[in-house]
């Protein structure tokens, strides 16, 4: 009997011990929900301005003619009412040496006007810009690296007053200028001061089959000149119509302006170039932002049409047909060596002034 209570007791024992063991790991938990995270706040879209929303100045240098230069930048300020434009007129050279004299300190924002090969031999003192028309202007039009954009090609012509001189005598050649009937009757620009001068007295050089004789042309045409040598090439134009000269050698654009005057006429000589008007934002200008909206303006639609059909201006732009103009395809044009101008600008006035000195 005591062997079978003994024999119990331990297997109660067993038992007991099999109960007490178990898993020392925690009874397995619900995942918890991941917070919610808050999603990256996203950047507000740029909000385009309006013109209005343009304000500060806007510095502009240019040779044009008072009256196209006071209707663009007229037509520019009724677009940005809030600009407060400043423009410096004089000739071309003296533009370009200002911007060069004000290189450590640019007063100037935009040069408007000026011969495209002259603008070329200051790009050093330009900035690059694409303007927002770049897709309608031509890549002769414009300089390969954006330093400047052609806004107008410019013909040059041979202006007379009909009342000083017969039709029939009025030159249609560069070399007729030499003509000594004409001495002293001429109205001509000094390309030292005038960028459509300089135009004009490479177009004359390049006339000729090599530029030795270009020179000795340029040579018998400054002693026809006899001393008298202006300033300013919008002068000529205005001269010959004052009758203080029989002829000058002036700009497509000027010329036209006399289409109603039954005393003057003008002629485009042969070897006859057009090379355009230009317009470049000018390195480290206090108005950076405003000098590009400038110069998208005087290349884009509105304006170019108005300088052609108020000022008669030839356009640009390859979406515009000039009014009241030739085509540049019915003229003579020669063989314009732009690379040459623009590179070699400082020997070639050099020697026009060693000329005229001598």
């Amino acid at each position: 009997m005591k062997k079978i209570l003994a024999l119990l007791l331990a297997c109660m024992m067993i038992v007991g011990l099999f109960a007490g063991c178990g898993s020392n790991e925690p009874a397995p938990t619900e995942p918890k929900a991941e917070a919610p995270t808050e999603a990256a706040p996203t950047e507000a879209a740029p909000v385009e301005k309006t013109p209005e929303d343009y304000t500060g100045n806007l510095v502009v240098y240019s040779p044009h003619d008072a009256d196209p230069l006071n209707a663009g930048v007229a037509l520019f300020q009724a677009a940005y009412p809030n600009i407060n434009v400043e423009v410096i007129a004089a000739g071309t050279g003296e533009l370009c040496q200002r911007v060069v004299a004000e290189s450590e300190n640019p007063q100037g924002d935009v040069l408007w006007g000026g011969g495209a090969d002259t603008l070329a031999a200051y790009v050093d003192y330009f900035a690059a810009y694409v303007c927002a028309n770049d897709d309608v202007i031509g890549e002769a039009y414009k300089d390969a690296d954006d330093l400047w954009i052609g806004e107008s090609p410019l013909p040059m012509v041979i202006i007379y007053n009909k009342t000083l001189i017969d039709e029939a005598d009025v030159p249609t050649t560069w070399e007729g200028l030499c003509d000594e009937k004409l001495k002293g009757q001429i109205a001509y620009a000094s390309p030292a001061k005038s960028g459509s001068a300089y135009t004009q007295l490479c177009t004359m050089l390049f006339s000729q089959p090599s530029l030795d004789e270009g020179w000795a042309m340029v040579e018998k045409f400054i002693a026809n000149l006899d001393g008298k040598i202006q300033d300013s090439s919008g002068n000529c134009h205005k001269l010959v119509a004052a009758g203080e000269y029989a002829i000058g050698v002036t700009i497509e654009k000027s010329a036209v302006l006399y289409n109603d005057n039954p005393d003057i006429g003008y002629i485009y000589p042969e070897a006859n170039s057009a090379v355009p008007d230009g317009v470049a934002l000018i390195k480290g200008c206090p108005n950076e932002e405003n000098a590009k909206l400038f110069i998208d303006f005087v290349t884009g639609l509105e304006c170019q049409k108005d300088q052609n059909t108020n000022w008669k201006r030839r356009p640009v732009r390859s979406d515009l047909t000039p009014e009241g103009l030739c085509e540049l395809s019915t003229l003579d044009l020669g063989d314009y060596d732009f690379a040459y101008a623009a590179n070699n600008k400082e020997a070639i006035v050099e020697k026009w002034n060693d000329l005229t000195v001598g």
